[in-house]
């Protein structure tokens, strides 16, 4: 009977430990039971790639690294677009209404004047975030939730400018824009 006795909260913290973790979160499935890396990746791309779109006017971008953890994956693009001081709360709130527009749920807003960032997270438990970096970069980011695990491929959709293949780190932003490169006065 102790065996029983001690194996029940042993089951419960090992329960409470995943739903924490996000993984078994069945959420995030595909049609054949829970969603891999690769889908994961691929639905990470689908959403940095519809921020983009919905960004006006167009910035150009080049993808950043893809890392994944014990189970999960993030997928990264650098806008290589100057983005001056003065647009740089313009950018941060078309992406946050996109975000809101596609019920995503906002679950921070740094205002910071250097380095401002928001960040979101999807039903499926997918954050996604635009943040200000070194020297005014802006950088987006999709971080899926706990998946299963299988090998991740290189994303299939086109920079809108210089893909910087095999180059890391990628270059500061140098390409001008009318819009995003001035001033808001």
């Amino acid at each position: 009977m102790r065996r029983t006795a001690a194996a029940v909260p042993a089951a419960l913290v090992l329960a409470f430990v995943l739903a924490l973790s996000g993984c078994g979160n069945e959420d995030t499935t595909s049609g054949s039971g829970r969603m891999d890396m690769q889908e994961a990746a691929e639905r990470s791309d689908a959403m940095l790639d519809a921020v983009l779109k919905a960004v006006d006017p167009d910035l150009q971008w080049a993808h950043g690294p893809t890392t994944t953890r014990a189970c999960g994956v993030t997928r990264r693009r650098a806008v290589m677009t100057v983005v001056s001081a003065d647009r740089r709360q313009t950018f941060l709130d078309r992406a946050e209404a996109f975000w809101r527009k596609s019920d995503y749920r906002i679950k921070a807003v740094n205002k910071d004047e250097v380095f401002p960032a928001v960040y979101a997270v999807t039903e499926a438990e997918f954050g996604v975030s635009v943040s200000f970096r070194g020297k005014g970069q802006a950088f987006l980011e999709a971080d899926s939730p706990c998946v299963k695990e299988s090998k991740v491929a290189p994303p299939t959709a086109e920079p809108n400018g210089p893909s910087y293949e095999g180059v890391y780190p990628l270059p500061r932003p140098q390409v001008r824009s009318g819009f995003w490169s001035g001033s808001s006065n």
